[in-house]
């Protein structure tokens, strides 16, 4: 997109409802969110109803959009500006907004990169608990189950390969393994505050998770030698200095940021700004206790929803 295009879409309320509209609906088809039907009737006040299963709903009903009540302009606005990695402060200087509605939809736009990462079923599942944050295809908080899932720190694979990066949760490692291959197998860590990476473990060119303050990093064995990963080129490179930035994160909002990391760095050479306005586009996933499903598009036909993955 030329910069003419998206200064014309930063400073038109028109045309930036025009935009976000077709990335909802492209080629202007609209359908039920709920079951995929096509066939709806026309309501007051911009909503729909669908023939089939009678669902009710708004062009931007369940789409990351909707999180927030922020208008189409402003929503482009805030991409445009993530794009060149602001603070949430400063975001909030530029768009004029207060500081909780920027963190919010920040959030929110994590949240949509997440949800188009290729794992983004296992991310969503048990093993992080961040679909536990997504209720009736919105963005929530989930009190309860965040106490349930303290003291749980994921860890994830970096993998680079050709350029294209890969950052896997490691199904069945725990940041307690990572002290035990330190101690007993000598795997070689660095650390920066709560952030913790090592060398290279199996097809991984290294393993890296945010603690909270429980572990006892004190007794992580360091080395004279760099780990292998910061070879200074690379992702390593890229992503070393925004990590250890990242500070005061959970370890179960750390997912978020990495995945934001490997969406930068595989689209580094490319546009961010309409992938990342496609993403917000898109509809939020129901997660279920078996899994996460999707809305169903109208050829999906009567089914109305069908697994990720």
């Amino acid at each position: 997109m030329s910069k003419a295009s998206r200064q014309e879409l930063l400073q038109s309320e028109e045309a930036a409802l025009a935009y976000v509209l077709a990335e909802c609906w492209p080629g202007g088809l609209r359908f039920c969110p709920r079951c995929g039907e096509d066939k709806l009737y026309d309501l007051a006040g911009g909503r729909a109803r669908c023939a089939r299963c009678k669902y009710t709903f708004q062009d931007f009903s369940g789409r990351w959009i909707n999180n927030g009540g922020l208008s189409p302009q402003t929503w482009l606005r805030l991409a445009d500006l993530f794009e060149s990695e602001p603070t949430v402060h400063q975001m909030a200087v530029e768009a004029g907004l207060s500081y909780n509605a920027t963190y919010k939809a920040v959030t929110t736009m994590r949240f949509a990169i997440l949800a188009h990462a290729p794992d983004a079923v296992q991310l969503l599942g048990p093993e992080t608990g961040l679909g536990n944050f997504l209720r009736n295809r919105k963005l929530t908080g989930d009190p309860e189950a965040s106490s349930r899932l303290r003291g749980t720190v994921p860890v994830f694979g970096i993998m680079e390969r050709s350029g294209r990066l890969f950052i896997d949760l490691v199904s069945g490692m725990s940041a307690e393994t990572i002290f035990h291959f330190n101690h007993s197998f000598h795997l070689k860590v660095e650390r920066a505050g709560n952030l913790v990476w090592t060398d290279r473990y199996r097809h991984y060119d290294a393993l890296v998770f945010c603690g909270d303050d429980s572990l006892p990093y004190e007794y992580l064995r360091r080395h004279d030698r760099p780990v292998a990963v910061e070879s200074g080129q690379g992702f390593w490179a890229f992503a070393e200095k925004r990590l250890k930035m990242f500070k005061g994160i959970t370890p179960r909002r750390f997912p978020l940021y990495l995945k934001e990391l490997e969406f930068r760095y595989n689209i580094r050479h490319g546009d961010l700004f309409p992938v990342l306005v496609r993403y917000l586009c898109d509809f939020v996933p129901e997660t279920t206790p078996e899994g996460v499903v999707v809305t169903a598009s109208p050829q999906a036909g009567a089914q109305g929803v069908s697994a990720i993955g």
